[in-house]
């Protein structure tokens, strides 16, 4: 069953089905009690009546007895009504009185449908409209049948007083039908309030969301499907919110990394029209390294769009990425020279062969190679180191301090984040490298994690799948 009432609250939704099923369920019971309590009233004065006839059989039986046929019955009818009433009746040639009340089959109205046949079974006295259904049993003498006693059965009440009980007990049905609607009403109301106080909450909460409150909560008080509903929504809340504070941070921090190098371009470039800069190698040198640093942040931030969108490419063969490893810290030799770092690398002899894209783990290997060059001291060092663990192959990229907060190091990886100051070099980059590797390593069905190195600085570990083939 649909219930579609425009402009209702689900509140009074949920009353209107629950009175209706209640009012259903009521009149329903109602309707089978009516219909059986006439069949099994009607039911009841027919065994009654049966009773009576069984009694009446031997009573006139005796009258029979008394008189050799039928006759007397038909000349003097008081007789007849005498026997139906009494226990032991008196005859005589006037009409004969009953000496006993009643009997209670008689409130019955059971003697009006008593029928006396002769032994032909033609009408003597009594009912005269017998019907063919009627109940037949003969009456006796010495064996022989000298009449018969019909009962025609019950088809409703017909007496006033079956009548009453039976409108009493329909009164009685309809108020104890009123009481159970009025009482299921009330019970309604209460369960309405019940179960929709926590949807109401979550609706106010909902609307509270919608126009941006992103510190909006709903108490979650139960486990059923509601309690579940309501942690899911405190759950949508505190994304949401996590997301909004990330989209600050993020145009913060891309506003701050680009306002940076491009404040120096301008100034060096004011300074040499005015004629207080010379036009020099090293002031072209410096101009392009700033613009060296704004080419690289754009590159950066348009790689990571690419691989939110899905769109980033990737060209992937079996590969060694041992020699990859070796020969992308081979070109790194010289500014690590330079920066006083040295360098230790422990691959196995055998290919390490991974399914990947040889261009994109270059670009791995070289933004953890310049992490470890920024954030690195002089005369640190770093040690890499890679193996086999079942199915994948792991490596480890460790260097000396210093090194970052336990709390800091699950976030390494998101955009612009940069940890303490011992980390944060005046040329360090725009904390975008870490999150390229993580994009690059899951694209290969790979994994990437922060710990803290046993030589006191960062440990970085990468997991790849092993290609075999």
């Amino acid at each position: 069953m649909r219930l579609n009432l425009p402009g209702t609250s689900i509140r009074l939704k949920l009353f209107y089905a629950m009175l209706a099923m209640a009012i259903a369920v009521i009149i329903a019971m109602s309707v089978v009690a009516r219909l059986s309590f006439t069949h099994d009233f009607l039911g009841y004065l027919n065994e009654q009546a049966q009773e009576r006839m069984d009694e009446l059989m031997p009573r006139l039986e005796q009258s029979y007895r008394e008189h050799g046929n039928w006759q007397f019955m038909k000349d003097n009818p008081g007789i007849w009504y005498a026997v139906l009433r009494s226990t032991r009746p008196e005859y005589g040639s006037d009409a004969p009185s009953s000496k006993s009340a009643p009997s209670g089959s008689d409130l019955t109205g059971a003697h009006l449908r008593f029928t006396l046949l002769d032994a032909e079974r033609r009408f003597v006295i009594g009912f005269r409209g017998m019907q063919a259904d009627a109940l037949l049993r003969p009456l006796m003498r010495d064996g022989v049948i000298i009449g018969w006693v019909a009962l025609t059965p019950f088809e409703s009440v017909i007496t006033a007083i079956d009548q009453r009980f039976q409108h009493k007990q329909l009164l009685a049905h309809l108020l104890i039908g009123l009481a159970s609607i009025l009482f299921t009403g009330f019970i309604a109301i209460k369960i309405a309030n019940v179960l929709l106080s926590p949807l109401t909450r979550l609706t106010k909460a909902t609307h509270r969301l919608a126009g941006g409150d992103y510190s909006t909560r709903v108490e979650v008080a139960t486990q059923d499907e509601v309690g579940r509903l309501s942690a899911d929504f405190n759950q949508l809340a505190l994304t949401l919110e996590r997301n909004e504070k990330m989209r600050r941070d993020f145009m913060a921090d891309v506003s701050h990394e680009l306002r940076t190098p491009l404040g120096i371009l301008n100034g060096q470039l004011e300074a040499m029209e005015d004629g207080l800069l010379d036009t020099s190698m090293d002031t072209v040198r410096s101009l392009q390294s700033e613009v060296a640093t704004l080419n690289k942040l754009v590159n950066d931030l348009y790689e990571l769009s690419l691989a939110d969108a899905g769109a980033l490419t990737y060209r992937k063969a079996d590969i060694d990425i041992g020699a990859l490893l070796r020969a992308s810290l081979q070109s790194y030799e010289d500014i690590y020279r330079e920066h006083g770092l040295a360098v230790a690398i422990d691959l196995p002899q055998q290919p390490m062969l991974v399914h990947a894209d040889a261009g994109r783990l270059q670009q791995l290997f070289k933004n953890i190679l310049e992490n470890t060059l920024r954030y690195t001291d002089s005369g640190g060092r770093q040690n890499i180191t890679g193996k086999r663990e079942q199915q994948h192959w792991l490596l480890l990229f460790d260097d000396s301090a210093p090194g970052t907060t336990e709390e800091a190091l699950p976030r390494l990886f998101e955009r612009f984040f940069r940890a303490d100051a011992s980390r944060n070099r005046a040329h360090g980059g725009a904390g975008l490298g870490l999150a390229i590797c993580q994009h690059i390593v899951e694209a290969h069905e790979g994994s990437i994690s922060a710990d803290a190195s046993a030589l006191g600085g960062l440990r970085l570990s990468i997991r790849l799948p092993v290609s075999l083939i």
